[in-house]
């Protein structure tokens, strides 16, 4: 598949604030006024599948459309988008450009040319990973630590191809941060401004806000031919969402010494009402921390909230962040699910009607989690 079959952003795009800022009833409020009436943040930091046109000539060979967008939480954004026009109690922030460019769910490195050549060379030692389109797969790569930038998806599918040279690695974190800062720059600071304008909310007046980082992943990985391995990894995904706040599966300390970023009462009431709301039968479909304990945009906010403790106790003030991390297939629903294990290039048709299930679930989730809380 040619680079003109890719979903791609327009070369020389940039985004503006109010492109990645989305409230309920944007004709008759202005931003201060969500943020007055609002007490959830919600961010959505690998939203996006479209790559920007400036990386194409150093994207891996064979990469479609279905692979690009199961290297992003789209339908998240998707739901998302819907749930910030629906409920006038959450901002939301939606990243416009693909984990691919720098994945805005972890730290800015502070030397972005030397991480991504050491996740290249992880990637080279483990076995180069396969082009899409190949058959078999190679061994994937340990690349903790160093994927602000990752040269292969979750499936181990090269989405970057391999600089040959010093040269060609300059180019490409050039290109990476030329690129950054027309959408992903932007939305990290926005994501840091309305954080800011949030605790000046809450100082002022008091009550309770959560930044909650929103995300979807397949319990499944996927083949270069874009089908679904039917082989689920053990310890996987539960059926609809795993809550996180840094601790164990009851919400707790984990006796590591590390705060959770939600007090563990509150993300089980969270939990409850996800249960409640999205018409869950199995109890442990709905999970906390397992198998994801969180990432960087709740620890570093629920860092910043514990910088202002005294502030915010005095003022009446109660912060907290938690991570929510859907299930994709059940985001998407079985008839998509299906489709996917069949080989293909593009991606499947998401119902709209689901997608306002899932948004209106989302609005009465927090709703309920309020009420008891």
């Amino acid at each position: 598949m040619s680079a003109h079959d890719l979903d791609l952003i327009p070369a020389g795009t940039v985004f503006a604030p109010s492109e990645v800022i989305h409230y309920a009833d944007r004709d008759m409020r202005d931003l201060a006024q969500a943020i007055s009436d609002a007490d959830v943040l919600v961010t959505v930091p690998h939203a996006e599948a479209a790559i920007p046109e400036e990386l194409v000539g150093f994207l891996a060979p064979g990469l479609t459309r279905r692979l690009q967008r199961d290297f992003s939480d789209a339908t998240a954004a998707r739901v998302v988008r819907r749930w910030a026009q629906i409920d006038p109690r959450i901002v939301a922030v939606v990243n416009p450009h693909p984990r691919l460019v720098r994945d805005a769910n972890r730290a800015r490195p502070d030397d972005l040319r030397d991480e991504l050549r050491r996740a290249f060379d992880r990637v080279r030692a483990a076995g180069a990973a396969e082009d899409a389109g190949a058959a078999g797969a190679a061994e994937p790569a340990d690349l903790d630590g160093v994927d602000a930038i990752r040269p292969v998806s979750y499936s181990n599918i090269a989405m970057l191809d391999a600089p040959a040279t010093p040269e060609r690695l300059d180019e490409l974190v050039d290109a990476l941060t030329a690129v950054a800062a027309q959408g992903l720059d932007v939305y990290e600071a926005m994501r840091e401004e309305l954080t800011e304008l949030f605790i000046t909310k809450g100082l002022a007046h008091g009550g309770a806000c959560t930044l909650l980082s929103f995300h979807d992943t397949m319990h499944l990985g996927m083949r270069p031919d874009g089908s679904l391995d039917p082989e689920a990894p053990a310890g996987g995904l539960p059926g609809v969402v795993t809550l996180s706040n840094g601790g164990d599966t009851e919400g707790e300390e984990r006796g590591t010494g590390e705060p959770v970023t939600m007090p563990p009462a509150d993300l089980r009431m969270l939990a409850d009402a996800h249960r409640t709301e999205f018409e869950v039968a199995d109890h442990d479909a709905v999970a906390l921390n397992r198998p994801y304990r969180g990432e960087h945009e709740i620890f570093a906010a629920a860092a910043r909230f514990r910088s202002i403790a005294g502030e915010a106790e005095a003022a009446g003030f109660s912060p907290a962040a938690a991570q929510a991390k859907f299930s994709r297939a059940y985001l998407l629903g079985p008839h998509a699910i299906d489709a996917l294990r069949e080989p293909g290039a593009d991606w499947v048709d998401e119902d709209p009607e689901r997608i306002d299930f899932l948004a209106y679930a989302c609005k009465r989730a927090w709703d309920a989690f309020r009420d008891r809380a």
